[in-house]
């Protein structure tokens, strides 16, 4: 009798950087590219790994990361990243051997996708003689600014002198001024960071580049930077619209906040998350508890155990009385399941770091934002949602100031609109003949035709 074999179908293989605002777009896009027929194997650190069960189409291989016990806060992410290159590549190695070993039988590995902080992945895949592409997780214009920022340097116009000067429009990146550079403007950045830098924005030898981005949102940075990089690039943002709904977040959701939303007037609720790295101090936690009292606004507010310098427990040292004075009108949650708030129709702000899948959460349900950026790319977003976009405000001291003017006021109702009209310009952006829609049957094509 003759052995039926399982159907062999081209297979992809993924590797996320293993922290929230990087694995989210990762899984998603496993899931964009599962639904075009491809199999999916996801390459992950055991610090911090999906869980298998909320996506049981994918392969899942676990790599040996020696992060047990690791101090893994965002002071230490330089360390972070390095020892998980260094240890993860002998383990990912024998796990693409094993795979083109299987070839014969389960499929082609047609390519390796990977998050470019992982670079091991180009030695193996290089080595291997294995197609790569590089994933990015934030916008055009945020990388964009990084090749300002190494101009700069080179021209000796940063440092700057003074810091009076840190709000002066950056020359030939306007809108972004010096304190919205990826790196402080006023001093000089230490050698291991700058490596950093080089090394993440090099695609080293990979044939694309797929973006979590939109193009009526970044037009201008992506045709500057298909000149830098020299290589096909796929915009097919955002991605949590082209993907089924499914959880990927790596902290526990508190799904209660959504039946006290319920009870909630239609946009009448200030949503606050500053994500799942972000830390403030004392003074900032007490600030922010009280704008949000003094707004009169109901609010749902995300205090992660770690919010407040990396304790365990930040809502603890909310300050004294406060969810006595504001009982009834606020929620307090450690984690929230933040398409789902944002999607609610009584949220009508959202008050956040603005890290990249929270911005186009947001901006996809048309709510308006006061930006409270914190590192990285979101300083460069925050700059976007409020001088080009114009749907978000800078928050600039009084927080009970910036709550009322996003949900009450004359300038809120402006924003509201102009978020409204952007999502269903995204939205359009997904459906056949949309920007996104016709780059991703790009590069479906690209990775059936990769050699």
């Amino acid at each position: 009798m003759e052995t039926i074999r399982p159907k062999r179908t081209r297979r992809v293989v993924l590797v996320p950087y293993p922290y929230q605002g990087h694995m989210t777009p990762m899984l998603q896009l496993g899931s964009i590219l599962h639904s075009k027929g491809f199999s999916i194997i996801i390459a992950h650190t055991k610090f911090n790994s999906p869980n298998p069960s909320n996506y049981p189409e994918f392969t899942f291989l676990p790599l040996s990361d020696n992060m047990e016990g690791f101090d893994t806060s965002l002071w230490n992410m330089l360390n972070v990243i390095s020892t998980i290159n260094t240890q993860c590549e002998a383990s990912f190695h024998d796990y693409m051997v094993q795979l083109i070993d299987e070839e014969e039988v389960l499929g082609e590995v047609a390519c390796i996708i990977y998050d470019s902080i992982m670079h091991f992945v180009d030695v193996v895949a290089t080595h291997l003689k294995i197609p790569t592409m590089v994933l990015r997780t934030n916008t055009a214009a945020y990388m964009h600014s990084h090749i300002t920022f190494f101009q700069l340097l080179e021209d000796k116009a940063i440092p700057l002198s003074s810091e009076s000067r840190l709000q002066d429009i950056v020359p030939k990146l306007h809108p972004l001024r010096f304190k919205d550079l990826p790196l402080p403007a006023t001093s000089e950045t230490p050698q291991n960071i700058l490596d950093f830098l080089h090394s993440y924005m090099d695609i080293r030898s990979s044939s694309a580049i797929i973006w979590n981005t939109i193009d009526i949102l970044d037009h201008s940075k992506l045709h500057q930077l298909k000149q830098h990089w020299k290589v096909p690039f796929f915009p097919i943002g955002p991605f949590h619209k082209m993907s089924p709904p499914k959880s990927t977040s790596l902290m526990k959701e508190d799904t209660s906040c959504l039946s006290w939303l319920d009870k909630q007037a239609p946009d009448s609720v200030i949503y606050v998350s500053l994500g799942s790295l972000a830390i403030i101090d004392q003074k900032e936690l007490d600030e922010m508890a009280w704008g949000l009292a003094k707004s009169e606004q109901p609010f749902l507010w995300v205090v992660r155990p770690s919010l407040l310098n990396g304790s365990d427990q930040a809502n603890e040292f909310l300050p004294k009385d406060f969810v006595k004075v504001t009982k009834g009108r606020g929620c307090i949650v450690s984690w929230a399941p933040q398409k789902k708030v944002l999607e609610h129709t009584s949220v009508g702000g959202f008050l956040s770091h603005c890290g990249w899948n929270s911005t186009l959460e947001s901006i996809c349900e048309g709510v308006p934002m006061i930006c409270r950026p914190c590192f990285s790319d979101q300083m460069v977003t925050a700059r976007y949602l409020s001088h080009v976009w114009r749907v978000g405000i800078e928050l600039e001291g009084c927080i009970e100031e910036a709550v009322r003017k996003v949900m009450v006021g004359e300038e809120g109702k402006e924003m509201r609109q102009r978020a409204v009209n952007m999502k269903r310009e995204l939205e359009d952006s997904v459906k056949g003949g949309g920007s996104s829609h016709e780059s991703l049957e790009g590069l479906v094509e690209f990775i059936d035709l990769i050699e």
